[in-house]
């Protein structure tokens, strides 16, 4: 329940004294065993609420019912080939989701495990696009504590066993051990990448233990950063008055999640490395033809820490070795046989079966004395198969290769470089924690909410095409058994990408006709196929592939208008991983796919991907080759994605100058912006959207000229002026900034209303409404260092106007922007996502304050995502964002990629040196001396633009028409 002091305080700070004793502190402020003064806080025994999510109202039912039946269909024909569909509302998960969240592990890109606040290991994200929600209740720490020659002990799993099934009397599995910790004296502190628990007198009053947890997430570090591992460092301190003989105990399943465990064919074995490095190797045989994982848990022997294993034991009594024989063993010695190094691999598990393994690291700790255990946890899953067939290697292959038995090696060296890790994680995020001029939950908030780049979907491969047995296969996943013709032609096992027709393309079928989308007729523009890892950027400037999903509902990769607010956390940390996935969206707008897709939201068939169109995503069970798994609109009559794809562009390149870079897809900027020309049907210069959702809010239609997509336009106008001003482009320059300045004055005075944007120029209900976004746009020349696209005095008003209605008139200012309001105060319900709070979109809006220089109502504005979604008393968000909330707080889309935008006030707070001295653009420079310009001043005044081109520009192509 979300208490009633969610709308009636204010708390500013939340210093670790309050959860965790001071003396325990200070016993602990040693070799980073304390938590950190700025963290987000849970005690162990807080209550993990079930989140509850959205749902639509009848009205809005009734709308979108042909949408829901048509959708309903193909899931269903998605799922008869044993695919998942990109979206999916009607599949419920077993495991209900619940506010029990906490720092997932590993790097970037390697699959992905998360781990609640309360130790359980969750959400598992091995497999592509899959995502096993459920704990796995055998993957424990666990304490054994002896004092006094054996007369006084403790024996606990380092976890409340508030869960389903624990402590079922005669069961041979986990319910046998003990689950004696309350969690009432134990609390939780997270900081991403670390996380630490403190035991604060339990089970043992007179021990104090710490645990930290650390993963290899390094800004700017492309090789620690991609490694799947992670190291979990107990520092235990005896405050009693007799030694005590401590052995902790790390088990894991041979699982992926689910009921991976039981499909058999598993084995285990143990291991011996270097540098005292033992442990346990998990070799696991995954279902469906997917590639095999290995786990590889270990800890490091030390003078005084004695480490031995138990490589093979069953939950359920199944192996000769019963999970409760194995607690008893711990329970009696405190430690396991040293023979078991020598015993080799076991037999493959049955169906049915679940294997463990179980490693142990035990020390005497004297009296008052201080020791440290180190355990690793490493996963080696080279190889990344998609469900239509194409198999590529992780990007961590590059620096381990792809042996099984790499999954050692990764455990090794995470024991013997975490404190360097650490040293460097302290060095970026210092800075940030000791300014004293901002806000402590905006401190550790902005830091946490990079958990969605590891517990994203995120998938990092070393850039290479597809692996050897694949190469020869590429074209074989594109057939298709249906009947009705739907999958395109396919040549030499390629997908035959091709640039045809003069004018345009349209597809039939039956008495259904796709509109007509104009085409350049210069074939030599476009190459035959489309390369998607042709010509990649050599030495270190190579990184790979980068793929991350919308969010783990919507199952799409590198969703561009969503990935248009969450790039700015990639540009800050990875910028070299920002401008590889530009490149792949560069080189998408230039290529065509005619494969026919249907429509889902009119039941229409067109094109998987037009020509000159920004890619709504790059794909999902065959990313980067099959584009645009979004169907519920055709997103080549999207009127954002163009415009998002020019500023991300010219953001990237001003913020990294790299001019090679900006050459190799200035042609997809040109392109982007010709593609546009045909939406501005009464050549006034500026787009009009054409009464549907057109744009990222695809349930929210549009009439005529808008407020989000014109400003984007706008915005998109001078980014292109001001690129190819750097280029050398002049020419094509010049027709940008002309265009630029009609479609400003016909902007404003269509919309301009004397204190903000009209939402849009129809005559809808909902026409005049305060939309939060309005002045996405604006937000992005100001975060590129060009100019204001509006006189500061709108800006300020506009911003103060949604400050004041859609922020402060909901709840008091304590949930976030609305991103629909009306002028009387009412919030816009013309559609369920104009009700909606966005958090990503409220964090690009307070961005943006911060770069209007309006700081207070910026992070009262931002605070609120917090207060609603990360604060004790909100609704349990943390470390799984959603998408949006509804008033009463009710989720759509938990762990989305567009929260990632709170590094955009990061941005706005300290902007690049690059772009603080990025040559100005004046977008009244050379206007009138232009000899272009003055043509087309002559000739048609201001008001009127050059005849359009029947083809993408000649200075960017170098074509003839």
């Amino acid at each position: 329940m979300v208490s009633s002091s969610l709308f009636h305080c204010r708390k500013h700070s939340w210093p670790p004294d309050e959860y965790v004793s001071r003396a325990t502190l200070q016993l602990l402020d040693f070799d980073g065993a304390s938590p950190p003064e700025q963290a987000w806080r849970r005690r162990l025994n807080s209550h993990a609420n079930r989140l509850k999510e959205f749902s639509v109202t009848f009205m809005e039912a009734m709308r979108m019912l042909r949408l829901g039946v048509r959708l309903w269909s193909y899931v269903r024909e998605e799922a008869s080939y044993g695919r998942k569909a990109p979206i999916d509302p009607f599949t419920r998960e077993r495991c209900k989701p619940s506010a029990s969240q906490g720092v997932p592990l590993g790097g970037m890109g390697s699959g992905s495990i998360s781990r609640g606040f309360r130790g359980e290991f969750k959400h598992w994200q091995i497999i592509p696009g899959l995502c096993e929600m459920s704990p796995v209740m055998a993957n424990q720490f666990s304490i054994f504590i002896s004092r006094d020659g054996g007369n006084k002990k403790y024996s606990s799993v380092l976890a409340p066993g508030h869960h389903e099934g624990i402590k079922k009397f005669g069961d041979k599995g986990i319910s046998s051990w003990d689950w004696n910790l309350s969690g009432q004296h134990s609390t939780y502190h997270a900081l991403f990448p670390r996380a630490w628990t403190i035991y604060d007198g339990e089970p043992d009053p007179e021990l104090k233990i710490s645990c930290r947890q650390i993963s290899p997430f390094i800004p700017h570090d492309y090789k620690e950063s991609s490694l799947p591992t992670c190291v979990f460092v107990y520092t235990l301190v005896n405050t009693g008055r007799e030694r005590a003989k401590v052995s902790l105990l790390f088990t894991w399943a041979n699982s992926i999640g689910g009921v991976s465990h039981q499909t058999g064919d598993h084995v285990n074995e143990p291991f011996i490395g270097e540098d005292g490095v033992y442990g346990a190797l998990l070799h696991h045989n995954t279902a469906k033809d997917n590639p095999p994982v290995t786990f590889a848990i270990a800890a490091c022997e030390t003078q005084n820490v004695n480490v031995t294993v138990l490589p093979c034991f069953g939950i359920s009594g199944e192996t000769s070795v019963s999970a409760s024989d194995m607690w008893n063993t711990m329970v009696q010695d405190g430690q396991f046989d040293r023979a078991n190094f020598n015993a080799g691999r076991s037999m493959p598990s049955l169906p049915g079966e679940t294997l463990c393994a179980a490693v142990s690291a035990s020390a005497w700790v004297e009296p008052h004395g201080r020791c440290t255990v180190a355990f690793a946890l490493a996963w080696s899953s080279p190889k990344v198969k998609f469900q239509k067939g194409c198999t590529y290697h992780r990007r961590y292959t590059k620096f381990y290769g792809t042996s099984e038995s790499s999954a050692i090696n990764l455990a090794h060296d995470a024991l013997m470089r975490y404190k360097w890790w650490e040293e460097e994680i302290e060095k970026w995020q210092n800075p940030i924690l000791k300014n004293e001029n901002l806000p402590e939950w905006y401190k550790f908030t902005l830091f946490n909410e990079l958990y969605f780049l590891v517990a994203g979907g995120t998938i990092w491969t070393d850039g290479e095409p597809p692996a050897a047995e694949d190469r020869s296969n590429t074209g074989s996943h594109h057939k298709s058994t249906k009947k009705d013709g739907r999958s395109g032609s396919t040549k030499n096992g390629r997908l035959d990408l091709v640039a045809e027709h003069a004018t345009a393309y349209s597809v039939e079928n039956d008495d259904e006709k796709v509109p007509a989308v104009p085409l350049s007729n210069n074939r030599s523009t476009f190459p035959q196929d489309y390369h998607p890892f042709l010509n990649p950027p050599s030495g270190d400037e190579n990184v790979g592939k980068f793929l991350y999903l919308e969010g783990v509902e919507y199952i799409m990769w590198c969703t561009y208008d969503v990935h248009f607010y969450a790039s700015f956390a990639l540009l800050d940390l990875f910028p070299k991983i920002e401008l590889s996935i530009q490149r792949d969206f560069a080189r998408a707008v230039l290529y065509e796919d005619r494969r026919k897709v249907k429509f889902l939201a009119d039941g229409r068939w067109g094109i998987r991907k037009v020509k000159g169109a920004v890619p709504h995503d790059l794909g999902t069970h065959d990313p980067w080759q099959e584009m645009n798994a979004y169907n519920i609109h055709d997103t080549s009559r999207w009127k954002d994605l163009n415009p998002k794809f020019v500023l991300q562009i010219y953001r990237d390149f001003a913020a990294t100058g790299d001019i090679s870079f900006g050459r190799e897809v200035w042609p997809a900027v040109c392109a982007a912006i010709d593609y546009m020309e045909q939406f501005d049907r009464d050549e006034d210069g500026l787009i009009e959207n054409d009464g549907f959702p057109d744009q990222t809010y695809d349930a929210w239609t549009v009439h005529g000229i808008s407020a989000y997509c014109g400003c984007l336009w706008l915005a998109a106008l001078q980014a292109a002026a001001a690129m190819g001003q750097r280029l050398g482009d002049n020419a094509y320059a010049e027709k940008c900034k002309i265009k630029f300045l009609k479609a400003k004055a016909v902007f404003e005075t269509k919309l301009w209303n004397g204190s903000y944007f009209n939402y849009d120029s129809g005559t809808s209900s909902n026409s005049r409404s305060i939309q939060a976004d309005q002045l996405a746009g604006q937000w992005y020349v100001a975060s590129s260092g060009l100019p204001s696209l509006f006189d500061e005095s709108k800006v300020r008003s506009t911003l103060q106007k949604i400050f004041e209605f859609n922020v402060m008139k909901v709840k008091g200012g304590r949930m976030g922007a609305v991103n629909g309001m009306h002028p009387t105060g009412k919030v816009d319900e013309s559609c369920m996502q104009s009700r909606e709070i966005w958090t990503g979109v409220t964090y690009s809006v307070a961005a943006n304050m911060l770069l209007a220089g309006m700081e207070h109502q910026a992070f009262t504005t931002a605070e609120g995502i917090f207060t609603a979604g990360w604060s004790e008393e909100g609704f349990g968000y943390w470390f799984q964002t959603p998408e949006g909330w509804t008033t009463d707080g009710h989720y759509r889309s938990l762990i989305y990629m567009r929260p990632l935008a709170i590094w955009a006030m990061q941005w706005a707070l300290s902007p690049p040196k690059a772009i603080l001295e990025a040559p100005k653009i004046n977008m009244m420079d050379r206007i009138y001396d232009s000899p272009f310009a003055l043509r087309a001043l002559n000739e048609t005044g201001v008001r009127k633009i050059a005849p359009k081109s029947s083809c993408f520009s000649n200075t960017v192509f170098h074509c003839d028409c």
